[in-house]
């Protein structure tokens, strides 16, 4: 398996990804012009040509037999050109001694607070590949990239899980909210945010604060969760130090887990190491190493073992990175 850059060679099996996503994935719509522009504005990303309010990285998993499996993205500094919109969960009170009350609302507040953090998206992995190191991978890559250019990404790093929907695509949250706004069902809401009208449609949402307790109960149950399909991920992300903190999305009411960048393990604990060719043992672990590249980056979970300030590979990962011995690499235990 090989985590790279994406670029405009990607476009058809990027595609066929995300139809296969189905609705939820905001930021990898099915549609081939808005793909062409993305991996357009990708590959300046990557290249160093865009500012930070602009830039858009996405990294795409090869299988062994090179067919593309998956993908992970991040945002430069999200809604630094356009807002970015979020549901704060909050509480009111409501109490009176004379008649003998005390009520607690849980209370939902349309806010931007997260506007310019680095945001995590695009993660997707074919279902046949979601077992063993492969989400790992593919999910702590993003980090590796970010650990070796900082000064391209914000301290606060935060990614918009995907929101609980039935096989049909109905979003519970959306039913008993957005739909009251929109005469349009929650794929088609998706869809559109898809193709960036996310904005225009959250300035159409209440911006006074809403109680929740006025949405349905499912509704209520979908706040602060995942879809079934996105529970691996969001365990993979708490691994490495990512948290829940009250933010939702606005359309499915899907948790937001945030972090300081510093504090995520793998960026925090990775190394640069000297790239070594040999065996490295049975008790060799899994470690995430990348070729510490830009436009080249290239990245791998293999077996390795740290000796005197080497990383020690076998010959067939050296390949894999397109390294030879003596050259820095970054790497972190795969596992926290």
């Amino acid at each position: 398996m090989l985590v790279r850059a994406a670029n405009l060679g990607d476009l058809e099996a990027l595609l066929a990804l995300a139809h296969s996503a189905g609705a939820g994935l905001t930021t990898l719509p099915a549609s081939e012009e808005r793909l062409r522009e993305r991996l357009q504005l990708i590959e300046q990303s990557f290249a160093g040509q865009v500012p930070q309010a602009d830039a858009d990285y996405l990294l795409v998993l090869e299988g062994v037999d090179g067919r593309l499996i998956g993908s992970s993205g991040m945002l430069g500094a999200a809604g630094m050109r356009e807002p970015w919109y979020s549901y704060r969960m909050g509480l009111t009170v409501a109490a009176s001694d004379e008649l003998g009350v005390y009520r607690q609302h849980p209370t939902l507040f349309l806010v931007n607070d997260l506007t310019g953090a680095t945001a995590l998206c695009s993660y997707f992995l074919a279902p046949e590949f979601r077992s063993g190191d492969t989400p790992r991978l593919l999910s702590k890559a993003r980090f590796m990239f970010m650990a070796d250019a900082p000064q391209d990404f914000s301290e606060r790093v935060v990614v918009e899980m995907r929101g609980r929907s039935d096989e049909s695509g109905r979003s519970p949250f959306w039913d008993s909210l957005g739909q009251h706004f929109f005469r349009m069902d929650f794929a088609r809401a998706d869809y559109l945010t898809g193709l960036g009208n996310k904005a225009f449609i959250a300035e159409m949402m209440p911006k006074f604060p809403l109680y929740a307790c006025f949405l349905s109960q499912a509704a209520r149950d979908a706040i602060g969760q995942v879809h079934p399909d996105s529970e691996a991920g969001r365990l993979v992300l708490e691994e490495e130090g990512m948290r829940y903190q009250g933010y939702i999305d606005i359309f499915d009411g899907g948790a937001t887990l945030e972090a300081q960048r510093g504090q995520i393990r793998a960026i925090r604990d990775s190394r640069t190491l000297l790239l070594a060719i040999g065996t490295p043992g049975d008790e060799a672990e899994p470690y995430l190493i990348s070729n510490r590249g830009r436009d080249n980056c290239r990245m791998i979970a293999a077996p390795a073992r740290v000796a005197a300030g080497t990383l020690v590979v076998g010959a067939e990962s050296a390949e894999r990175l397109k390294l030879r011995a003596g050259t820095l690499v970054r790497a972190v235990a795969l596992n926290a």
